[in-house]
C-alpha cells in the first residue's frame, strides 16, 4: 500500500461510519467503473483496429483536414 493510500485511509479512520462507508462505497464503485471499462476497451481492439485503418487510408488519400 502506498503512503498516500494509507494517509488517506488513517484520516478515513475518523470519520464516522456512515461517512467511512459512503467513502468506501465511492471507491468501490469507481473501481468496478475502471474494471468494466478495461474489459469493454479490451474487447473493442478489432473495432478500433479497422477504424484506424480507415482513418489512415483516408490521410494517405489526402481526404482529410487539419484541426
Amino acid at each position: 500500500m502506498t503512503e498516500l493510500l494509507q494517509k488517506a485511509l488513517q484520516e478515513m479512520e475518523k470519520l464516522p461510519a456512515s461517512e467511512q462507508d459512503a467513502l468506501a462505497a465511492l471507491v468501490l464503485d469507481e473501481l468496478a467503473s475502471e474494471q468494466r471499462w478495461a474489459k469493454s476497451f479490451a474487447r473493442s481492439q478489432g473495432a478500433l483496429a479497422k477504424l484506424a485503418e480507415e482513418a489512415l487510408s483516408e490521410f494517405k488519400a489526402g481526404r482529410t483536414k487539419p484541426l
